[in-house]
């Protein structure tokens, strides 16, 4: 996963339990696209301050996947429901009701898996 979605992802998921200093500056590294110079001007520390604190705030989010796995089970479930979408696409294509009744055992089967995630 790249790097900036993954930041995203971590963020969206744990962001709230960053101080509010760090969200803010984590805000305007990865959401805002904001240089870490820009961002040493704005608060008055220096450019390795920042630096250091998007790297210890990757490191707080990260730890935190690590424990709860919510961003990789969010993935999972975002990949699983693109699946079900393609089934549902494949049974409007055909007509042979045997082929429909084996797709629509797939759909709920991976709904079944979404399900089990949460």
């Amino acid at each position: 996963m790249e790097k900036i979605v993954r930041q995203s992802l971590l963020y969206d998921f744990y962001g709230e339990l960053l101080t509010e200093h760090q969200k803010k500056i984590y805000e305007d590294v990865v959401m805002n696209d904001m240089s870490y110079s820009e961002i040493a001007r704005i608060y008055g520390i220096s450019r390795q301050g920042i630096y250091d604190m998007v790297k210890r705030c990757d490191k707080i989010l990260e730890e935190y996947e690590d424990k709860l796995k919510l961003v990789e089970k969010f993935v999972t479930a975002r990949e699983k429901i693109a699946e079900v979408k393609q089934c549902i696409s494949d049974v409007r294509k055909i007509n042979n009701e045997e082929n429909v009744d084996e797709i629509l055992v797939d759909i709920e089967s991976k709904v079944e898996d979404i399900l089990e995630e949460f």
